[in-house]
Order: C-alpha cells, then sequence, then structure tokens
C-alpha cells in the first residue's frame, strides 16, 4: 500500500491539502496517507520549521504532498528558525533537485488571464527549475565593507554536473513534448550562466531531435507575456525559475491553478508535490482558496511517483470539467469556496 506523506504546513497549506487529498481518496487506489506538520505549524509545536520525524516520514513515504509555508509572525526569527528554511531543507534531505512546473491555460479561463484571449490561447508550457544550487544554496551573510557600510552578499554557482542533471531533464522532458527546448540564462553578464550554457551546449548533442534556444531572462520575461504559447519547455537555473514560474502562473489565469513536482532525478522516487502559491495568510481560514494547484500537484505524484498515468489524466480531466461547469473560486472571479471547488472536482470524477 503506498504511503504519502501529507505535509500542510501554514496558511491556506491545510485546506488545499485537505481537497487535494479528497481528490486522491475519491480515486479508490489503496493509499495510505500519514501527516506530519511543516514550516511555522512545526516552530509552534517542536521550535523548529522542520523536526527530524517530518523528514523521516518522508523518507519513508513514497512520495510527499506539500502545502505552502510562511508566516509574518516568525519574520524576526533568525533564517534557519524561520518557516521557509524548512522547504530549502527537505529539498536537502530528500536530493530534490528539478522542479518541473506546467502552465497550462485551461479551456474557460481565458478571461482569468490579464493578458489578451488571443495572445494566450494554446498556452501549455513547462519549466524545469533547478531547485538546489544557485543563491539559494551559496554562501550567504553580512559584512562591513572598506568604507564601513554594511553590505549583504549572496553566491551564485553552479558546477557542470549540476547543470548537466537538469538540462538532461529538460531534454527528455521536451522529446515527450513537443520537442522544443529554450535555456534561460543571463550568460552576457554572469559566469555562472555562461558555464550553464556551454554545458547546455556540449549535452545538446545527445537530443538531436529536440531544438534548443537560448534566451536571457529579461527576454525571457518579456516573452512570456508578449507570445507565451510560442514556449514548449524552458530549463533555467533556481532564481531565475523562481520569478519566471509565477510570471507563468498568472499568464495561466491564476497562481492558484499551478502545480509542480520537485524530483531526484528522471524517476518520481520520494517526490514532493506541491502547489506553487504561497501560504497567503491574509485569506486562511476564509474559505478563499484555489485548491485547484493542490489537486493539480496530487495529479503530477500519480503520474511521477506512483506511474499511474490513467489516474493522473482523470485528475485533470476533473478538474477541466469542473471549470467548463462553471466553478470558480474568488481568484478566477468566482464565489465557491475552498470546499465547494473540491467538492466540484470530486463530483466530476465520479
Amino acid at each position: 500500500m503506498p504511503l504519502i506523506a501529507v505535509l500542510p504546513g501554514d496558511g491556506i497549506g491545510p485546506e488545499v491539502t485537505t481537497q487535494a487529498r479528497r481528490v486522491l481518496e475519491a480515486l479508490d487506489l489503496g493509499l495510505s496517507f500519514e501527516e506530519a506538520p511543516v514550516g511555522g505549524a512545526a516552530y509552534l509545536q517542536s521550535g523548529r520549521p522542520l523536526p527530524p520525524e517530518t523528514v523521516a516520514l518522508a523518507k519513508r513515504a513514497d512520495a510527499v504532498l506539500f502545502g505552502a509555508i510562511g508566516d509574518p509572525r516568525f519574520e524576526a526569527l533568525e533564517r534557519r528558525l524561520r518557516p521557509e528554511a524548512a522547504l530549502l531543507g527537505i529539498r536537502r534531505e530528500l536530493g530534490l533537485f528539478a522542479n518541473i512546473r506546467p502552465a497550462k491555460l485551461f479551456p474557460g479561463l481565458e478571461d482569468a488571464s490579464p493578458l489578451k484571449a488571443e495572445v494566450v490561447a494554446g498556452l501549455d508550457l513547462v519549466i524545469v527549475r533547478e531547485l538546489t544550487g544557485d543563491v539559494y544554496f551559496g554562501e550567504k551573510g553580512r559584512r562591513t565593507n572598506q568604507e564601513g557600510l554594511r553590505q549583504g552578499y549572496d553566491w551564485m554557482g553552479y558546477d557542470e554536473g549540476e547543470v548537466e542533471r537538469i538540462a538532461r531533464i529538460g531534454f527528455e522532458t521536451a522529446r515527450k513534448r513537443r520537442r522544443k527546448l529554450c535555456s534561460v540564462d543571463k550568460a552576457n553578464v554572469l559566469e555562472t550562466s555562461q558555464l550553464w550554457r556551454d554545458v547546455v551546449n556540449e549535452l545538446s548533442t545527445e537530443y538531436p531531435d529536440v531544438h534548443l534556444t537560448h534566451m536571457y531572462v529579461d527576454n525571457a520575461a518579456m516573452q512570456l507575456v508578449r507570445r507565451p504559447a510560442e514556449f514548449d519547455v524552458i530549463v533555467t537555473g533556481n532564481l531565475f525559475g523562481d520569478i519566471l514560474s509565477d510570471q507563468a502562473s498568472m499568464c495561466a489565469g491564476s497562481i492558484g491553478m499551478l502545480p509542480s513536482a520537485s524530483l531526484s532525478g528522471g524517476s518520481g522516487a520520494n517526490g514532493m508535490y506541491e502547489p506553487i502559491h504561497g501560504s497567503a495568510p491574509d485569506i486562511a481560514g476564509q474559505g478563499k482558496a484555489n485548491p485547484c494547484a493542490a489537486i493539480l500537484s496530487a495529479a503530477m505524484l500519480l503520474r511521477h511517483s506512483l506511474e499511474n498515468e490513467a489516474s493522473a489524466q482523470r485528475i485533470e480531466a476533473a478538474v477541466a470539467q469542473a471549470l467548463v461547469g462553471g466553478a470558480r473560486t474568488p481568484d478566477l472571479g468566482g464565489t465557491h469556496t475552498t470546499q465547494q471547488m473540491g467538492d466540484a472536482v470530486v463530483q466530476a470524477l465520479r
């Protein structure tokens, strides 16, 4: 019996993971679930944002369903005790270096996108983001410079092995789709990006069937607004991927619609699945959160970790059917509560 570790986290995390779990249970796949605290919720219980017991469960489980973390009450804590430290920590503990973030415009949501319908039509892309390197994991700190001024620093760096393994996932993902891969960097300014581009070019000789292009990150941000449907698969580093994936979510109508998978390689073993939105403490407990990103993350869990493509497609089809039927949470311009949106997807499954 596959074990799913459920880590609800903070803010709206518990609300959306509850609906995702309901959808998984409605499929009657014989899954078992075990819950553990993470983020601010864990800090309140144990004084740690990522307790050892939570890590142990995540390692023991076949997959992790993650909610969201972040709580302004803890912003004054030292960085290692803040909720966000749990997310970086669990990625490190599970070796999750590849983040897969699809952005697709569901039928009926054309008006939800801030872009014109004719611009966003046909949007269906995947961002492959490196997850355990770059400035988020490099040396960082504060110091006083020669002028006596306070200075903050964050070290950006990748070695060629780190670039090759994420680029390979980018190529493999593109090979299963429309065979177009855009590598995003800032090679005209950053030496780290020049190495990135060199390694991606070297690896491309193994994938002659995939059309490779390169784009500077500022241009990529512009083109995501100008012609988003032209993209198939984007592969990029941690910092740039963090920014571009959120931008892509708004092109698709709402950040509440985008799921993600964090993987340790080509297989989904010990994968972690989470909506890309944050904890949204301003609407927590009000029933306004859109659970679709968490529900679609559950579909990715079935696809990558449990290798159940048929059930993954059933969930995705049920979300599409619920939307076509008029189910909308406030972020999509509707009045459905989180629970009612979950109800609509479960009903569509049946």
